[in-house]
């Protein structure tokens, strides 16, 4: 249980980057805040979503579980990042 227990931490210590990084972007005067607010609602689902699947991992099948969530969760951190660059 130790391992998914880091895991959630590191879910959370991103998630949390990519948060406070769209709260210093909010304050850029000509930033459209509409944009900035979704794209953080984005981050908290992505959070609650990743930390669902870690709560549920498949028995038996851990490994490849684990596999394919590092992959979409490297890939859903990728798309925020490009968005929240996107605002600039």
């Amino acid at each position: 249980m130790s391992s998914r227990r880091a895991l959630k931490k590191k879910v959370n210590a991103i998630a949390g980057e990519l948060f406070a990084e769209c709260i210093v972007n909010s304050h850029v005067p000509g930033i459209d805040q509409e944009k900035v607010y979704k794209i953080m609602a984005a981050i908290l689902n992505m959070t609650d979503d990743f930390i669902k699947r870690i709560n549920h991992t498949e028995p038996g099948n851990a490994k490849e579980f684990y596999k394919k969530f590092y992959v979409d969760f490297n890939a859903k951190v990728q798309d925020i990042a490009n968005e929240i660059t996107q605002l600039k």
